[in-house]
């Protein structure tokens, strides 16, 4: 569980058109001209220090399994495909939610909800991939994930600990750098009241200072007699070292351990593993953590449908709910943006055991935070279930050029990589109507 893990970074270009002062800056230094290296960092920090209004962090609330749309985000009453499933009004005139998201149906002109999305995987593994990296599967090239495109677009200042954390992952790999690299991978972690391995030492103090002065006289010898250029797969370690140091003895470490909040922060987010997930991704983000992925497992309900995805829901709606409202009290929605999302729908009928099948034809995601509006609802499902494309269809991947737009970053931006082969940050296209005016 390494999360500064060595891959070769790719190098970063653009087409004249998306040649921003980001753009120029990197090429620049690239091509030698050291110059302008104190200019560039400046920057970098001077974008930090004020970055206006621009959302600068992100969650995903991850549903692993596949969500049902009619028992959440976009319930249909009364009609064919609700078999019996309930809904309940909200605080947005006339927009109605799945009976157990009741403390978000409160919240709902704060967000966002997207009822149309179309996927072109409906198989679970498939799915997520392109869920989490807006890309189908390429036998060719790993696709990074979401978090790892924020965190490579907008590099952290001072961060002691990984700029992008898993917590409660699924049966899936977790977010990976992709073709970016592996130091993009997300950091996991369990539930968080429990401790985080491997970062604290096994042995005393002064017996760890003798092994790191021991291992720096290693790198001496190492080093001696080798042309000072060394190639950068020759001496990562060394960074990966310093890395490692600082994370141990880092303060910013408490803000994964939940037992420090107090109880009322805690009882907040309901007693789940996933309430206890978000609590710490609200606590990472305010130390500076770029993008946070939360897990809620058991969506896959080719069974008994109704209940199990009742369930699930109200887990959901408590911790959502408070996790939002924590960001408001923190000042940090307008800075973070939230994404719940799951990686396809479920089937408008029921199958002989009372189950919901996979469904990538018109599923939901909710938003809320720093540049998207608030009480606005995307596109639609037909409720007789006979119209398979929804109205106003949204692709996964204009969601993550939706994001990444929001974000500050340009997600036609072309890396090159290893292979020589440049991909853009994102095939989607923004959704306007998503965003704030």
């Amino acid at each position: 569980m390494n999360p500064f893990a060595f891959s070769s970074d790719s190098i970063a270009c653009g087409t004249a058109d998306h040649w921003q002062r980001r753009t120029f800056l990197k090429a620049a230094g690239l091509s030698g001209l050291g110059w302008l290296t104190p200019l560039a960092d400046a920057l970098s920090v001077q974008s930090e220090k004020h970055p206006g209004k621009r959302p600068r962090s992100i969650i995903v609330l991850w549903l692993q399994g596949g969500a049902s749309q009619l028992e959440t985000f976009d319930p249909h009453p009364d009609s064919a495909v609700s078999y019996g499933a309930k809904a309940i009004d909200t605080a947005l005139p006339g927009v109605k939610l799945g009976e157990s998201l009741v403390q978000t149906a409160e919240l709902l002109p704060k967000m966002s909800l997207v009822r149309s999305v179309v996927s072109a995987e409906g198989d679970h593994e498939r799915a997520v991939y392109l869920g989490r990296t807006g890309y189908r599967i390429d036998p060719s090239i790993v696709h990074p994930a979401l978090g790892a495109v924020v965190c490579h677009e907008l590099p952290d200042t001072g961060l002691d600990i990984p700029a992008h954390v898993s917590i409660l992952p699924s049966q899936w790999p977790a977010p990976k750098g992709g073709h970016l690299g592996a130091q993009y991978d997300a950091f996991q972690i369990g539930d968080p009241t429990k401790p985080i391995p491997d970062v604290k030492a096994q042995v005393d103090g002064e017996r760890l200072a003798r092994r790191q002065g021991q291992l720096d006289l290693l790198e001496q010898s190492f080093a001696r007699g080798r042309a000072p250029d060394l190639d950068a797969k020759q001496t990562f370690h060394r960074d990966l070292m310093k890395q490692a140091r600082r994370m141990m003895t880092s303060e910013q470490l408490a803000a994964f351990d939940v037992n420090q909040a107090t109880a009322a922060e805690r009882d907040a987010y309901g007693d789940s593993a996933f309430g206890r997930g978000c609590l710490a991704a609200a606590r990472l983000i305010e130390v500076g953590v770029r993008c946070v992925e939360v897990t809620l497992n058991g969506w896959d309900t080719h069974v008994n449908n109704h209940e199990l995805q009742n369930s699930k829901a109200a887990v959901l709606d408590t911790a959502m709910a408070a996790l939002i409202h924590d960001l408001e009290q923190r000042e940090l929605l307008d800075e973070t943006i939230v994404v719940c999302a799951s990686e396809f729908g479920r089937t408008p009928k029921l199958n002989p055991v009372e189950g919901r099948d996979h469904w990538p034809h018109g599923f939901s995601f909710a938003l809320a935070g720093g540049g998207f509006r608030q009480g606005y609802v995307h596109g639609a499902t037909d409720p007789t279930g006979e119209k398979e494309e929804p109205d106003s269809p949204v692709e996964v991947a204009d969601l993550h050029a939706t994001i990444q737009h929001a974000l500050g970053i340009d997600f036609e931006y072309e890396v090159m990589t290893s292979a020589n082969r440049p991909i853009a940050l994102s095939e989607g296209r923004v959704i306007q109507e998503l965003l704030q005016g």
